[in-house]
């Protein structure tokens, strides 16, 4: 049997085809990978916001990581406490607007 040889264009559209499913086999593998990472932080937080002690042994490993990374970041630890102050301050605020503006009408 002889071998047959393909026309280049021919030859192109299956590289250009072969390339897309490449391509396509690796966003997949890449959004499944970040579905994965997802779930395992969601999992992670969930159990860190039952713990406060852990957050705060977390905190203090990223520290040490960026401290050895012999960088020039800047880490601002602010406790979670004033965070929770902050969105109860915030809802605080937007309840007393709403109720004033309710009360104008």
């Amino acid at each position: 049997m002889k071998d047959v040889e393909l026309p280049v264009a021919m030859q192109q559209v299956m590289a250009m085809q072969a390339e897309a499913i490449r391509e396509k086999r690796a966003r997949i593998i890449k959004a499944e990978a970040e579905l994965e990472a997802s779930e395992k932080l969601s999992a992670a937080s969930a159990q860190m916001a039952g713990n406060p002690a852990a957050l705060e042994l977390r905190r203090m490993q990223m520290v040490a990581e960026v401290g050895a990374e012999n960088n020039s970041t800047v880490v601002l630890m602010i406790p979670s406490d004033f965070v929770s102050l902050s969105k109860s301050l915030t809802e605080y605020l937007q309840e007393l607007a709403s109720s004033k503006s309710k009360s104008k009408s």
